[in-house]
């Protein structure tokens, strides 16, 4: 008889955005007259940027043709997508070799799938509130859990506790869910904790390009001492649009050993074996969002989906209500009003006013009476939405 990994029973019934949509699924059928505005789900909405485009035609042409055509793609990457990746990274004053980048097909599957090369002793930390796949995916290999507790009274940026040890860490930075971005100090802190416990950090960051404050790192490597500790994941789903398209990046330095074994190679064997790569088309792309003239083009929608979050926290502001984000995050984290519930300020929402976020519930337990809004939706939606959360909550 065939067994199942039990760890699976541990792991809450239902997915939080499949939750989500089921309610509003529901709701939509019971009102199909009610125009329901979704700032839910942290999907973008414009398009690639026209250099993306012609990159990717161009690469599908290259396959169309016999001399130019590309079967299995290397496991890494081609090197000019990883050298186009580490160039970047150089724009912002961070050193990082091309050999130690390997292209993914988002921040998501190696975040979840990093731990394969891990032992099931492991003790994994995670901030609470946090993104479900980190904490989802560890249930799922048998790990035990350890939660540092964000809080408004912490920005929700929680320092790490020497009298608590840990083998693997996630940080996220700016966070999804909060939108809190951790100041070079506070990345400062968890890497001397990480060194001490001889841990590993996987660092996400999928929204750095969001950051426009200074003392705010785009990259782990940023922080030194962050070389011997941390492996970094990235994604151009919210960069540049990619979230139908899937890729992205993760960065192991070379010289990253842990219990006698260098994690780059591990990695590698891992993905040679699991892996086969980002198809060749999507790669160009990849290239191109990091050439100069691409760099220009996500800019346009970068500043669109800020203004957004700016729209959002002024109408927070006019309300008097507590948040988090809305500044070098595409992430608002408020405080749900009245004493109200994350799911009870959700049903508010959408009977009411036709409105969808995110209960902080479904992020862990310190994010009850939290609920998240992003940025992604369109203009007209987002300033439609303030508009109905003035009359709903107005004073």
């Amino acid at each position: 008889m065939a067994k199942v990994n039990t760890n699976f029973d541990n792991l809450v019934p239902s997915y939080l955005f499949a939750e989500i949509a089921k309610r509003v699924t529901d709701f939509t059928k019971e009102n199909p007259d009610k125009p329901v505005i979704r700032l839910g789900i942290g999907d973008v909405t414009l398009p690639l940027a026209p250099i993306v485009i012609d990159a990717m035609k161009k690469g599908c042409d290259e396959l169309g043709n016999k001399e130019t055509f590309k079967g299995y793609p290397d496991y890494e990457g081609y090197l000019f997508a990883r050298e186009a990746v580490a160039n970047y990274y150089k724009s912002f004053g961070v050193e990082v070799d091309a050999d130690e980048i390997l292209i993914n097909d988002g921040a998501k599957s190696d975040a979840g799938n990093i731990t394969d090369i891990f032992s099931q002793d492991n003790i994994v930390l995670v901030p609470d509130p946090v993104y479900p796949v980190y904490v989802d995916t560890n249930i799922m290999g048998g790990r035990k859990i350890v939660y540092v507790n964000g809080t408004e009274e912490n920005g929700f940026n929680p320092e790490p506790d020497s009298s608590v040890h840990a083998d693997l860490i996630y940080l996220c930075s700016p966070n999804n869910p909060t939108g809190a971005a951790m100041n070079k100090s506070q990345l400062k802190a968890w890497v001397d904790y990480a060194i001490a416990n001889n841990a590993i950090i996987f660092y996400d960051s999928a929204y750095e390009a969001f950051i426009e404050d200074p003392d705010i790192p785009r990259s782990i490597f940023a922080i030194e001492g962050a070389r011997k500790c941390a492996i970094e994941m990235c994604s151009l789903s919210k960069t540049a649009g990619f979230t139908g398209t899937r890729c992205g990046y993760t960065v192991i330095p070379k010289e990253l050993e842990m219990d006698g074994k260098n994690i780059y190679k591990l990695w590698y064997r891992r993905q040679s074996t699991k892996f086969n790569g980002v198809s060749y088309p999507v790669q160009c792309g990849l290239a191109a969002v990091f050439s100069e003239e691409g760099l220009k083009q996500i800019q346009e929608n970068l500043s669109y989906y800020k203004e957004n979050a700016k729209i959002i926290a002024k109408t927070l502001d006019e309300l008097g209500i507590s948040y988090t984000g809305g500044i070098n995050s595409p992430y608002i984290w408020l405080k749900c009003p009245n004493g109200m519930g994350s799911w009870e300020f959700f049903d508010y929402l959408l009977n009411n006013v036709y409105v969808v976020g995110t209960p902080g519930e479904g992020f862990g337990e310190m994010g009850k009476g939290w609920f998240r809004l992003t940025a992604f939706g369109s203009r007209e939606n987002t300033i439609e939405a303030m508009e109905r959360f003035k009359k709903l909550l107005g004073k």
